[in-house]
């Protein structure tokens, strides 16, 4: 049985499984398409902190291809993306952007990292929260 027949999650309808796939091409293809020609060729007088961001975003594009085939078991992927997007941004480019202190490093990872908007429509959190939260944890050690 698989996550799409398992009855103890809840039902993803196939719009939302092709939606995700959409959200992983984006990431895959044009995000990574353009990340790694920066990566490859514009990348020798970045600072470090700018070139890790960068590197994270490459690499989270390399692993969006798994998410076309598997959309449902890469969502932790997503979620990933997610999270450190939004924390990213709220804590450093909206604090920079209210002190008028928007760097052209920081403008150009925010505009990176915007797009992390339409995941949060794209995430079938139900299923989520049932994949990932209420179901019971995988043991921490061998029963005796």
């Amino acid at each position: 049985m698989n996550e799409l027949t398992d009855p103890t999650f809840p039902a993803v309808p196939f719009w939302k499984i092709n939606l995700l796939r959409v959200m992983f091409f984006l990431q895959a293809v044009i995000m990574g398409g353009l990340v790694w020609y920066q990566l490859l060729f514009q990348s020798a007088d970045w600072h470090w902190g700018l070139g890790m961001g960068k590197a994270m975003l490459g690499a989270l594009a390399l692993l969006s291809f798994l998410g076309l085939r598997y959309p449902l078991q890469m969502l932790p992927l997503m979620i990933y993306e997610l999270a450190w997007k939004t924390v990213w941004i709220m804590t450093i480019a909206l604090p920079a952007w209210l002190n008028h202190r928007m760097t052209a490093g920081i403008e150009e990872l925010f505009y990176d990292c915007i797009g992390v908007t339409i995941v949060y429509l794209a995430i079938p959190w139900r299923y989520v929260f049932a994949r990932f939260l209420a179901q019971p944890a995988e043991p921490w050690r061998k029963k005796a």
